[in-house]
């Protein structure tokens, strides 16, 4: 069963009652509209992520939850979104790379990259860069010949590389850094053909995801 307009609409309105009450109310608009169609996109997701990386753990149990964290959010209960992680397993690798999938009231966003990217991380991506390594040259081409896909990652408001190439410093200069498609288009939410899409976008990035996890593998 793919999204519906009805998936955003629960969303949207469990937000805005913010409830307990309203919620258990409405639990099971909740699994038919939003975790059942979410648990069937990453299982047909599934094969696609495994040829990128076999080591990327599938397991639909790990979607987020939709309750905050009250420590960090007193005044608000729930999210209007949730999402999903490709990702190796956290004894792995201490900072993971992956493919997100996300579904919330103001659409969709899928992408590849670091949630929160830390300092060895990006040391280890820009010196990459910096040498030409194929990795970086592979993900480059990757991501400038696609109109799909933009980088995130703030920006340092004063070139730490003012000497390099403007297309370049658009890569150095970011504290983290990832890929992300977003979008309000019912015709592709909706759409029965997601997965193929999604699917098919994501291998398009791959060498992104590939160039990361070179990253991930030098010494910090």
């Amino acid at each position: 069963m793919p999204f519906s307009q009805r998936s955003v609409d629960f969303l949207f309105e469990n937000r805005l009652h913010d409830s307990r009450e309203w919620f258990n109310e409405h639990k099971e608009d909740y699994r038919i509209y939003v975790t059942e169609p979410m648990k069937e996109l990453i299982l047909e997701l599934a094969p696609t992520i495994l040829k990128i990386d076999p080591l990327i753990e599938i397991n639909p149990a790990r979607i987020s939850r939709l309750y905050r964290d009250m420590r960090l959010h007193p005044d608000s209960i729930f999210r209007d979104h949730i999402w999903y992680t490709f990702s190796r397993t956290r004894e792995q690798y201490h900072a993971l790379p992956g493919f997100y999938f996300s579904i919330g009231a103001a659409g969709i966003s899928y992408g590849c990259g670091y949630y929160c990217a830390s300092a060895g991380s990006m040391n280890a991506l820009r010196s990459l860069m910096l040498a030409g390594d194929d990795s970086f040259r592979q993900a480059f081409l990757a991501v400038e010949k696609q109109k799909t896909f933009s980088l995130y990652g703030d920006m340092y408001k004063r070139s730490k590389f003012p000497d390099q190439p403007e297309e370049l410093r658009r890569w150095l200069d970011r504290k983290g850094i990832g890929l992300s498609c977003d979008t309000n288009d019912p015709g592709v939410m909706f759409s029965e053909k997601l997965a193929k899409k999604v699917a098919s976008d994501f291998r398009r990035i791959a060498p992104f995801y590939d160039f990361c996890m070179k990253a991930e593998a030098s010494p910090k």
